[in-house]
Parts: C-alpha cells; sequence; structure tokens
C-alpha cells in the first residue's frame, strides 16, 4: 500500500492507432469496491483542471463518483492518479455536451450524471480498470489510504493550530465564500456548545449551498466532519466531538445525491468516514503538530482548481471543527 504526497505513477503506455491510451494508477483504497466490483457504466460530467470526474450513479454505495487525475493535482479522498499529464487528460474528453462546466447549477450538474450520452464521455469501471470512452484506460497499480491518522493532541497544540489554519484563510485570495454566512456561523456556535439539534439543523441548511461542482456549503461541512472526527478523536476527553460527528454526518448524507451536486455527495460520504484529500490530511497533521500547518494550509489553498473544489471553504470547516472539539473536550 502507498501512503504520502503524490507518488510517481508509471507513465501511460501508447498503442497501436486508434487504440485507447493506457496508463498505470494509484487509486484510493475509498474507490476500491468501485474499481474491483461488478462493472458499472458511467459517464464523465466535468473537466476540471487536472481532473476527470465520472460519475457511476448505479453503484451500489458510495462513493459514486471517482477522479480521475494528473499526478500534479489535487489528490480527492475518491481519487484515481494516472500516469498522464494534466494536458492529456484536457482532451480525453472532446468538448460537446459529455463535458460540463463545472460552474453549473446543481440541477444540469446532476442530470449530467444521469444522462446517456454520446460515446465520447462513456466511462466503464471493474475488473481494477476505469475506462473513458475509447481513448483512455486507467489500470489500479497501487493504492493510497485516504484516512490520516492522527496521533495524541493537546487543547493547546490544537488552538495554535487552528489559530494559524483562521488566519491563512482569511489571507487567502479569494478566501472562503462562507466565512461570514450566518448559517456558518451558527453552526459553528451550536456544534461549540454540543447542541445537537441546533447543528443538525444547521448543517442541513449547508448541504448544496453554493454554486459549482462542489458547492462552498458541502465544502464547509466535510471540513467540520473531518475535525471533529480525527483531531475530535486525538485529544483528551474527545469523545464528545466524534459523537456529534456521527449525528451530523447521518444528517448531511442523507439523500445528498438529492440535495447537492454527485461530487460533492461523494465527498461528503467520504468525510463522514474521515477521508481526506492528501492536501486536507496534510493540513490536519499540522493542526496536530506532527508537521508546519502554514505550508499545508497555503498548499490546499492553492492547489489546481482550488476554486472550482471550494478548498477555502474546506479549510473554514476545519477551523471551525477544531474549535468545536477544543470546546467540547472540557465541557
Amino acid at each position: 500500500m502507498t501512503t504520502g504526497q503524490h507518488p510517481a505513477a508509471a507513465p501511460g503506455a501508447p498503442g497501436p492507432p486508434g487504440a485507447p491510451a493506457e496508463a498505470a494508477g494509484i487509486a484510493s483504497l475509498a474507490v476500491r469496491d468501485l474499481l474491483h466490483g461488478p462493472q458499472q457504466a458511467g459517464q464523465v460530467f466535468a473537466v476540471v483542471q487536472g481532473m476527470l470526474v465520472v460519475a457511476f450513479p448505479g453503484a451500489p454505495r458510495e462513493p459514486r463518483v471517482m477522479a480521475i487525475s494528473a499526478p500534479d493535482a489535487v489528490r480527492l479522498p475518491n481519487a484515481i492518479i494516472a500516469g498522464i499529464p494534466a494536458a492529456a487528460l484536457a482532451v480525453t474528453v472532446p468538448a460537446g455536451p459529455a463535458a460540463r462546466s463545472v460552474t453549473g447549477p446543481q440541477k444540469a450538474l446532476k442530470k449530467a450524471a444521469r444522462t446517456t450520452e454520446p460515446p465520447d464521455g462513456a466511462a466503464t469501471a471493474g475488473g481494477g480498470w476505469v475506462r473513458i470512452g475509447g481513448t483512455l484506460n486507467v489500470q489500479a497499480r497501487r493504492w493510497w489510504d485516504p484516512s490520516p491518522v492522527v496521533g495524541p493532541l493537546s487543547r493547546g497544540r490544537l488552538d495554535q493550530g487552528a489559530a494559524v489554519l483562521s488566519r491563512v484563510c482569511r489571507q487567502g485570495t479569494p478566501g472562503p465564500a462562507l466565512a461570514d454566512h450566518e448559517a456558518v456561523q451558527t453552526l459553528a456556535t451550536c456544534c461549540a456548545a454540543g447542541d445537537l439539534a441546533g447543528s443538525v439543523e444547521q448543517a442541513e441548511h449547508l448541504v448544496g449551498l453554493g454554486a459549482g461542482i462542489v458547492p462552498a456549503g458541502d465544502s464547509v461541512l466535510c471540513g467540520l466532519l473531518l475535525a471533529l472526527r480525527l483531531l475530535g478523536g486525538a485529544i483528551a476527553g474527545g469523545s464528545r466531538a466524534v459523537w456529534l460527528a456521527d449525528w451530523l454526518s447521518a444528517a448531511v448524507t442523507s439523500y445528498a445525491s438529492e440535495r447537492t451536486t454527485p461530487l460533492a455527495a461523494s465527498l461528503l460520504h467520504c468525510a463522514a468516514r474521515g477521508q481526506a484529500s492528501a492536501e486536507a490530511a496534510a493540513v490536519l497533521h499540522g493542526v496536530a503538530g506532527e508537521d508546519p500547518v502554514e505550508p499545508a494550509a497555503r498548499r490546499l489553498l492553492t492547489v489546481k482548481a482550488a476554486a472550482a473544489l471550494g478548498t477555502a471553504d474546506l479549510a473554514w470547516g476545519m477551523v471551525a471543527g477544531c474549535r468545536a472539539a477544543q470546546a467540547l473536550s472540557v465541557s
């Protein structure tokens, strides 16, 4: 099993003229069932910088979306990193109805994952491969674990790390879209107070809130769940934070596929299980004092497709989760 930051994948192997390109991939354990279960039919519904986003709506469980990413792109918790340059990924799906805008409304994005399109954007997953039309085949050769493990954490270390993360978020351009949104502020207050009913109510308001392939509200929730579960679980007396994460996870993943985009729904399910992007995991380790937090936070905010994926709001959700975990550990 392979862990760590973006190890190099083997280069794609050229085939005969007209044959699809083949590449070795490093896949997240989160998509193991999708890659090795019964063959699933899917559709490319978005092309993001350095990434193809492919939905498999008939898959029996989440994540039902897989990101096929170039080695230098963000490594989402549901990604397979293909040994193929970003420029090559970008032209894998020709311009047209199969390649959807990442800024379209939620209804259009959700429809794209369920609508049969021309074969250029058709996809299949199974047998250890993901295949995009007749242009690209990626085989999972190695695996990485998207579930970071954080060691014992003191309240002082958590407070210091959260303060640095908050400052970097505020200084970022663009910063978190929902930093000052009333629902986010109320959610943070309810979580810190251990108000389960209020926390669930506010969290449900955030599902699908915002535009784009990953609405800002979902990004905030992902960050909150990751911090509550992984950092809250590492702090002495943090069982209440994990308990809160369990309840919030159940609330925000229920009917997520009907309320937000396919990618955001899959990311919510991943966060509910404690599965994070490699960049978010580095921030969590930084907050825990295992690595410098500021470089990791800046990397998260500036990685390719950061704006489309809402990484600033993800980080802001982590700040809220850190504050709640700290408050709940002494109550």
